[in-house]
Parts: structure tokens; sequence; C-alpha cells
């Protein structure tokens, strides 16, 4: 069994673009959670934006995740660009937060803002869960949290190198559903604007390169997510725990069906 990182050593690692492999969950099951952090993934990041679950779900599912075995730190993917939102997901122990729709390098810095004790920021003290394993004096919570900018719209694309270029940002994220859909997608997964995505693609992970900065991006599945650490993506999160659920009891049904028509 991997041994998983302390906070500290993973964000040590994302800030030095270490190549690092996550999971990602929109269900609300601790239990699935334990499970999948005993298997060697480097984080787990549960979505709050678009997941099934509210503040108890995610705080039980960072529970389920630190217990005995887990090789992973947990994420969250916060709600929107909010001081209450990024502070009550790290609060309850994220590792790092991951924040949806920054437009530009103002939204990028309330961000960061939002992750840091003042002087340096406005998070308000109160970690509760967190002191246990993060922190819990501002600077050493300032070295242990990482705090990830999504770019996923035309402004966020048109702005990315100030964005990336923001002071205590530690990395970006890439949302390929939204961003294939700013850039003209008739869908989330529109194959005539692959050209297009590509090319975007370049330029927000050149521009995290060029600001020393993680450069993150969605995965469907482990092949896609290999394909872009070759390509120098420096974190990539495999998806989802929800849509896999699906394709596997699909796949088992289908088997189960061949193999019984063949038998009679």
């Amino acid at each position: 069994m991997a041994t998983g990182r302390t906070p500290a050593e993973f964000t040590a690692a994302l800030r030095t673009r270490e190549q690092l492999i996550g999971y990602w969950s929109l269900l609300d099951s601790p239990v699935a959670a334990e499970r999948l952090a005993r298997l060697g993934y480097d984080y787990l990041a549960f979505d709050a934006q678009h997941g099934l679950f509210g503040y108890q779900g995610m705080l039980n599912n960072l529970l389920a995740t630190d217990t005995k075995g887990s090789t992973a730190v947990g994420m969250v993917r916060v709600e929107a660009n909010d001081l209450t939102y990024i502070g009550k997901a790290l609060d309850a122990g994220a590792t790092a937060v991951i924040v949806p729709l920054i437009d530009n390098a103002q939204d990028a810095a309330d961000a960061v803002a939002a992750v840091r004790y003042p002087p340096l920021g406005r998070r308000s003290y109160g970690p509760m869960r967190a002191q246990l394993r993060i922190g819990p004096n501002p600077a050493d919570t300032h070295a242990q949290t990482a705090v990830l900018a999504m770019i996923e719209t035309a402004d966020g694309l048109a702005n990315v190198e100030a964005i990336c270029a923001t002071d205590g940002l530690d990395g970006i994220y890439v949302g390929p559903s939204d961003l294939r859909l700013a850039i003209g997608g008739a869908t989330s997964t529109d194959p005539s604007v692959q050209e297009e995505f590509e090319q975007a693609l370049t330029r927000i992970r050149k521009a995290a390169e060029a600001a020393g900065i993680a450069a993150g991006i969605h995965n469907a599945d482990g092949a896609s997510a290999a394909r872009r650490l070759a390509e120098g993506w420096t974190y990539v999160s495999i998806a989802a725990d929800v849509v896999h659920l699906q394709q596997i009891a699909a796949s088992h049904l289908d088997a189960a069906r061949q193999e019984g028509g063949e038998s009679r």
C-alpha cells in the first residue's frame, strides 16, 4: 500500500509542480470515500459546486478520507468564490480548495485572500476540525493549504496569464466542459471545436508553467489523464464516482445478459 503525504507534503508537491493524480467525487458516500482514499490516489476532490451533498456531507467525506490507510488528502471544489464557502471548506479540513468561475486577476486575488488569514488575507479564524491536521497557527496553515483557480470561461481564458501571475495563487484547474462551451461548443463535448479547445488548453498550461504554478485538468478516465500528464499538466483528476458506478454496473449487466444468452 502506498503511503500518503501529509497536508504539508502534498501542498509542497503541488507547488513544486510534481505530478499528482486525484479522483473526483460527486456522491455523498463516506464509505466509498474511505475505500477510494486507500487506492493510491494523491487526493480526493469533493465537488460542493455540482456534487450531491451539503456541508455535513462534505465534512463526513473529508473525515473518511483521513482514516487509517489513506494515501490521499481531501480537496473541495467550493460553491463559489465566496469568503464563507471557502472558509467553511478549509475549517472542515480541506487541504486545498478549487474555486470556480475565475474571470480575471481580481477574482483570483479574492480567492487567495479568502484562504489566507490577516494580514495576508481575509479568512476568519476558526479552524475547528482543520486544527487537528493543518496549522493551527496562521503561518503553518498558509504553508499547508492551497488555492486553485478554475479556468473555464471566455474571460478566464482571455485573462489567464494575469490570473496565473496572481500573488499567492498555487495553481489553476481547467473545467473542460465549461471551457468547451465558452469557446463556442454547442455541447460540453462538441467535437467541432476540438482544435480551438486544444489550443486553449495549450495556452492555459503554458501560462501556468511560465508563472511557476500547478496546472491541473479534469479527465473522464485514466487514459485521458495519462495523456494530459505526458503533455505537461502537473495534476489530473479522474471523474467521477457517480459516472463510473453507472458505467461499471452497465458493463456487468451487459456481460450477464450476454453470458446468459449464450448458455441458453
